[in-house]
């Protein structure tokens, strides 16, 4: 036990570091087109991701990380109010049918989790607010399926929400 791999657990990891860096640029391009298409949802109040020139450390971001964007994303969808705003989010959660609901991070596979009541979960309402993380907010690790197939998985639940 301890902070020792066992010689199994070792050797995957380091067959996973050999295509580490190709899989970043991959996903980072993955990102980037995902992040510019929610962009133009009419659904999405606002993306954050740092391979977009709105993200206010954009420059620095690009400078840091040799023009990568990184894997993970984050979405503003609307809502009159922070319940709608809520409950639009997770009727985007629940029409997936490609992407997994998920909070972890760095996998391969497209993932997305509603921050205020996964990893934000324990904070006040006030807390998360400063922190910037609103009811409206779905997180999203981009992976390497058929762009195609993580647009139109997004867009069937844009395209039903109750507002739509």
């Amino acid at each position: 036990g301890g902070m020792t791999l066992a010689p199994f657990n070792a050797w995957v990891v380091l067959k996973g570091l050999e295509t580490l860096g190709i899989r970043m640029k991959a996903q980072s391009a993955q990102a980037l087109a995902v992040a510019q298409w929610l962009e133009q949802q009419p659904q999405v109040e606002r993306v954050f991701y740092p391979g977009l020139p709105s993200h206010p450390q954009h420059a620095l971001a690009m400078a840091q990380q040799g023009g990568c964007g990184g894997a993970v994303l984050s979405m503003v969808l609307k809502g009159a109010t922070p319940e709608q705003a809520r409950a639009n989010a997770f009727h985007l959660l629940d029409s997936m049918r490609v992407l997994s609901l998920c909070t972890n991070l760095g996998d391969t596979k497209s993932l997305l989790a509603h921050p205020a009541s996964t990893s934000h979960g324990r904070l006040t309402e006030v807390q998360r607010q400063a922190a910037g993380v609103v009811q409206g907010m779905v997180r999203m690790n981009v992976g390497l399926e058929h762009i195609d197939d993580i647009k139109n998985d997004l867009l069937r639940g844009f395209e039903s929400l109750p507002s739509a």
